[in-house]
């Protein structure tokens, strides 16, 4: 396949089955949305959210905040559509996302780190208000694209790839994007699949690209309403489980997966505890080495 830009590469994800977790008569399958292009499900949002901005920018530089794969996303998205971005960040991402939205050529504006997401939300909304002339503000938390893309996309291979068979998706919220639109498409297609939100159990936490809703900006996008249970899983646990995706099935999984298929863990033997089978899908957004840090 000979593709006219690399755009056209964002999707058709593959999805792996995780053995070595399952309890007896229910799977567990994770999608791997590291095989994006600029290896994380945030380049499906990204684009997106780009394609349908693009006849409004008018020459402004494209700005959002972002914890860093959304950031990634819009920087190789915007040199390969030839438009100029600039992302805030927390001070304290990972150095590898740092480096890699810099070599696409973003502009990277840095807010407390101590205020993690939140505080590069407010410090976007700043820049904005105080010169709207020279940003066009893409806000992925107020976007109704983001979930978008998901609900035509990420949900559509879910049940393709499951030949129809999936009974739960358990979903990290970061933007709240992803977990929302999947659902929608996935309800859409059968009302009885249950939609699981994962989210860090600690307000302070080391779940990157994961919100803990209760302590944070909720973004408008993200309607709980939606969503038929939501899991805290702490960190710890998720880490632990970012070390066994590797040793027991070979996946160099990041932190947020980590904390992801602990959430379809527990869903996976809550059922076989009743004697119920199930397909339990999740998403691994990312691989760990957008957290291994240079020496």
């Amino acid at each position: 396949m000979i593709l006219d830009s690399l755009t056209q590469a964002v999707g058709n994800t593959p999805m792996v089955r995780l053995r070595s977790l399952e309890p007896p008569g229910v799977e567990i399958h994770a999608k791997l949305e590291w095989f994006n292009p600029g290896g994380s499900v945030k380049d499906r949002a990204a684009l997106r959210m780009v394609q349908e901005a693009v006849s409004t920018l008018r020459g402004r530089t494209l700005l959002d905040s972002t914890s860093g794969n959304t950031g990634i996303a819009y920087a190789w998205i915007g040199a390969a559509l030839h438009i100029p971005v600039a992302l805030v960040m927390p001070g304290n991402v990972s150095e590898a996302r740092k480096r890699i939205a810099r070599h696409f050529g973003a502009r990277i504006i840095f807010s407390d780190a101590l205020e993690q997401s939140d505080g590069a939300i407010r410090l976007a909304r700043k820049l904005v208000e105080d010169e709207p002339e020279k940003w066009f503000y893409i806000d992925q938390y107020s976007n109704e694209a983001n979930p978008r893309a998901h609900e035509l996309g990420t949900a559509r291979e879910i049940w393709d790839q499951t030949e129809g068979r999936v009974t739960h998706a358990v979903i990290g919220i970061g933007t709240g994007g992803t977990i929302m639109g999947t659902g929608r498409g996935l309800k859409a297609r059968n009302r009885a699949v249950k939609v699981i939100a994962v989210e860090p159990a600690e307000a302070l936490h080391g779940l990157e690209g994961l919100k803990h809703m209760p302590s944070s900006i909720v973004p408008r996008i993200y309607k709980e309403s939606e969503i038929d249970r939501k899991l805290s899983i702490a960190t710890d646990l998720g880490w632990d489980m970012a070390e066994r995706l590797i040793s027991d099935e070979g996946l160099l999984a990041g932190h947020s997966a980590g904390a992801a298929a602990v959430g379809a863990l527990q869903v996976a033997h809550e059922l076989a505890g009743r004697g119920e089978r199930g397909v339990v899908v999740t998403l691994f957004p990312d691989r760990a080495d957008r957290y291994i840090s240079p020496p």
